[in-house]
């Protein structure tokens, strides 16, 4: 089996799709592992910016909208040129109408590429959260995916249309529910402002904001090895 292919989704914008990529891409170059991140917010590539200037044998960065066929099939291409590479795609806002119409080109390459597909769909506490969700469902019904509750919008137990709904019932057949630890505002705000890298912002931001941003940084490790099942 090949490596991973990992979809942050959301759909909606602000949601904290690209926090959750940034998370992610810091989790698995800490691992040890390959990465190739395909960015797919072509109006917003946040993700792309920070990390494409630190681009070397481990950590390889591309663009690819997804709302087009020639999209999809970049994406498959890239799958399949870096086997070993875990492939983590940065989904854009409102990306389910491109989902719906292209998503069959990753779901029937799936087998071939000899990969796994996991998703990582972040959501707020707002109704079309689930139902974006639900949507993606319906052209991945096979993935395995994990719903994120983004702890910026609240506790866990605030996100009470979530928590009570069908839609956790059917994600928790096979997936989990996490939690997405906040992060301060000062520090995201940076990153995002300053297109810095996790490691990046580790050696130049104040002493500080490389408190803050360590501790949740372990925050994030904890969740990704729970829904990895990676033992400590």
């Amino acid at each position: 089996m090949n490596a991973s292919i990992f979809y942050v989704g959301g759909s909606k914008g602000g949601v904290g799709k690209s926090k959750l990529a940034f998370a992610l891409i810091d989790y698995l170059l800490d691992e040890e592992k390959q990465v190739v991140l395909l960015e797919t917010d072509t109006s917003n590539p946040d993700v792309f910016k920070a990390h494409q200037p630190h681009e070397n044998d481990r950590l390889i960065c591309k663009e690819a909208d997804l709302d087009s066929a020639d999209g999809w099939i970049e994406l498959v291409n890239a799958a399949d040129e870096f086997p070993n590479h875990y492939l983590v795609i940065n989904s854009a806002a409102r990306s389910n109408i491109g989902l719906a119409k292209y998503g069959a080109t990753l779901r029937e390459t799936l087998a071939e590429l000899d990969r796994n597909l996991l998703t990582f769909w972040i959501i707020n506490r707002q109704r079309d959260s689930i139902e974006l969700l639900r949507g993606f469902l319906n052209v991945f019904p096979d993935a395995l995916v994990h719903v994120c509750r983004n702890l910026y919008f609240g506790e866990p137990e605030k996100f009470e249309r979530y928590n009570s709904s069908k839609s956790r019932e059917l994600i928790e057949r096979k997936g989990q529910t996490l939690d997405f630890p906040d992060l301060g505002d000062r520090v995201a705000d940076k990153l995002y402002s300053g297109r810095m890298s996790i490691r990046k912002a580790l050696t130049e931001l104040p002493i500080g904001d490389r408190a803050e941003l360590r501790r949740w940084k372990i925050a994030c490790a904890e969740m990704f090895r729970k829904a990895l099942n990676v033992e400590e």
